[in-house]
């Protein structure tokens, strides 16, 4: 497993490189690194026994809020290191690994959806 500073600076570097227009429009959300998901996580997430969760976002999509969203917690994005480095094994691969995972998750802050990302040909 990498050193969790190697990992923070992957996340870091993947936020990083969004294109201005996104960091402009990201509205109070908050991303985390955790080591492993909790079942909690992984029930939300609507995966089965043996699924790998690599990322999870918890909130208020922008498309969702309105005039009633106010003084409201942070929406959550979680980025998983274990499940990350399990699915993708060299350096380089962990990189990209991590990357593809903070796009599909912020994403979703931005209202899309898992079905909507499929037609995308996001995965």
């Amino acid at each position: 497993m990498l050193p969790r500073g190697e990992f923070e600076q992957l996340v870091a570097a993947a936020l990083d490189e969004l294109p201005p227009f996104f960091h402009e429009k990201m509205s109070n959300v908050e991303v985390i690194i955790e080591t492993w998901p909790t079942r909690d996580d992984v029930r939300l997430a609507g995966l089965s026994a043996g699924q790998m969760l690599l990322g999870l976002y918890q909130g208020v999509p922008l498309t969702r809020r309105g005039s009633h969203y106010q003084l409201t917690l942070p929406d959550r994005i979680a980025i998983f290191q274990g499940p990350i480095e399990l699915a993708y094994q060299t350096p380089e691969a962990i990189r990209q690994g991590v990357k593809h995972t903070v796009i599909h998750e912020l994403a979703h802050h931005f209202g899309i959806s898992d079905d909507r990302l499929r037609e995308l040909g996001a995965y």
